[in-house]
């Protein structure tokens, strides 16, 4: 096999330097199989190959429409060996978002799981520009006429690593916001969002990793098996797993979140590191976990980010897993890494989700001024450096989140924290969903962590409803626990004790199961649907 030493900050070249410091390492296992560091990548070059004899080359967008798969992983891959763009493609995605996605995405071939054929074969009409289908195999019977299916293109094609060169230059999109609106493509050069999310700066340190081989190099020591619980849709999965390939680490899937599935793939596989999204995930792991007696001992971290971790919920987490390191890690797709919380089984159990800022990240007010780090101060977080370069298709929406401050470029997606007495910074939640009550702001994710504190309550979501004294007034859509008639005057008087009695909820619904993104990423509208088709509790 031919193999060249890259010079650029590439992240096809970041896999091949791992790909060359350990090949006969495992690199991925989904389900009942695996492959090595060295099988990945000549399965990923086939692919690149395949797609290459079908005019798929630089700067081409490829959409990945599967749940996580080695052939995900491999798709995407391919994509960058070419200097080729994979695109995300959300798997529960209806007709119309499908279409917008593929059509604004400016996708010119796909890899999709047969599952999905009839939604694909529906949508291909409508986006002319999507030319070439490859269909992985998923054990359905879904019948499918357009594309060429997964083994047999890999089966025809050259596992030679024999591509031009790439640069940091060469560009990234993840497509986000699906659930407030159509979603949006986040466009990175490559260097940055490594530098921002795979591994290319020590998060605690804020000292930049020195050069593109430092990772393997550290990878030939020894690694940490890694299993990231989130669908590789969603950005917190793609950067664990790539961040943890780039260091020669093992990575384990399961195929959709399933919370006894991911406690028997720890156990199996002796997972160290465990990746989830917030409370999303960890109220069916903690349940799971007391049902099932899984043997957890291998495990040494769990990391979150992406999403609301209420202390309550790590507390009870810490109370099953007491020699476990969990880490809050804040951030989002538009900015990337903007700081982690360490939290012990001491933790104030008050507490918001708590972090030490990273490096480039401040508090500015409204008008972009920065914000003293006072406590008590809010602002909306910026972080300037390695950020990306805007929205893909849209410089309108682009400019809404770049400001300037003394002749530095800021990144601000909208989240607000405040700052603390002891330097650190609490999460407050986007802006966007903030609920102006009688002048007072009251950020729903500080509202979400006090009810989710209550122990009847499994989940929870805070949204601001009309109100003809206060303008709007807050309310709540509540599911309570399996088994569970909740009390909720009780509720109401514990909610009392954690937060001000203007963030109190004054409605409040109940659902049997919270409507959330396959991430866990909490689906504002569908609270407010809900709210205006049902009667209130």
């Amino acid at each position: 096999m031919f193999y060249f030493r890259g010079v650029a900050l590439n992240i096809a070249d970041l896999l091949e330097h791992a790909v060359d410091a350990v090949p006969e390492r495992v690199a991925v296992v989904c389900g009942e199989r695996q492959v090595t560091f060295a099988e990945l990548e000549a399965r990923a070059n086939r692919l690149a190959h395949h797609l290459a004899a079908h005019g798929v080359g630089r700067g081409s967008h490829i959409g990945v429409y599967s749940r996580n798969s080695i052939e995900a992983l491999e798709a995407m891959f391919a994509a960058y060996k070419l200097r080729a763009i994979a695109v995300n493609v959300n798997y529960r995605y209806v007709h119309g978002e499908l279409r917008y996605l593929f059509d604004n995405a400016d996708l010119v071939a796909l890899v999709h799981e047969r599952r999905y054929a009839d939604k694909v074969a529906a949508v291909l009409p409508e986006t002319p520009k999507l030319k070439h289908v490859v269909v992985i195999e998923d054990g359905s019977d879904t019948v499918y006429e357009t594309g060429v299916e997964y083994e047999a293109a890999l089966a025809e094609n050259s596992p030679e690593r024999d591509f031009e060169e790439r640069s940091a230059d060469d560009l990234y999109i993840l497509y986000t916001g699906g659930t407030t609106g159509y979603p949006k493509g986040v466009l990175w050069r490559h260097e940055d969002i490594w530098r921002a999310l795979g591994g290319g700066i020590n998060f605690i340190t804020g000292e930049y990793v020195p050069d593109e081989w430092t990772l393997a190099e550290q990878g030939k020591a020894g690694s940490l098996v890694r299993l990231p619980a989130a669908p590789l849709i969603h950005g917190a999965a793609q950067w664990a797993a790539f961040g943890a390939l780039f260091t020669g680490s093992p990575v384990v899937f399961v195929p959709q979140f399933d919370a006894h599935q991911v406690w028997q793939a720890v156990q199996a596989h002796k997972v160290q590191v465990l990746t989830i999204v917030g409370d999303a995930m960890a109220r069916p792991l903690i349940e799971a976990l007391r049902e099932g007696g899984y043997d957890t001992s291998s495990l040494a971290a769990v990391s979150s980010h992406a999403a609301l971790f209420s202390q309550s919920v790590k507390q009870e987490l810490l109370g099953l897993l007491p020699n476990v390191v969990i880490t809050d890690a804040i951030g989002s797709s538009e900015s990337g890494f903007t700081g982690i919380g360490m939290v012990g089984k001491d933790s104030d159990h008050s507490a918001g989700p708590r972090v030490a800022f990273g490096k480039d990240a401040i508090l500015l007010d409204e008008d972009g001024a920065l914000v003293e780090p006072k406590a008590g101060a809010i602002g909306l977080i910026g972080r300037r450096g390695h950020v990306p370069l805007g929205y893909y298709n849209d410089p309108e929406k682009s400019r809404t989140i770049f400001v300037d401050v003394g002749g530095v470029r800021y990144v601000v997606p909208g989240d607000y924290a405040r700052y603390e007495e002891d330097g650190t910074v609490t999460l407050l939640g986007r802006g966007s969903q903030c609920v102006n009550t009688g002048g007072e702001k009251v950020y729903p994710e500080e509202v979400e962590g006090a009810l989710k504190s209550h122990p009847d309550v499994f989940d929870a979501l805070v949204i601001g409803i009309p109100d003809e004294r206060l303008g709007q007034r807050v309310a709540a859509v509540v599911q309570t626990r399996p088994g569970v008639t909740p009390d909720l005057e009780a509720i109401e008087a514990h909610v009392r004790t954690e937060v001000a009695g203007y963030k109190v909820p004054r409605t409040v619904w109940l659902a049997e199961e919270i409507g959330r993104s396959p991430s866990g990423k909490p689906d504002y509208p569908w609270a407010q649907r809900y709210a205006a088709d049902h009667e209130p509790a």
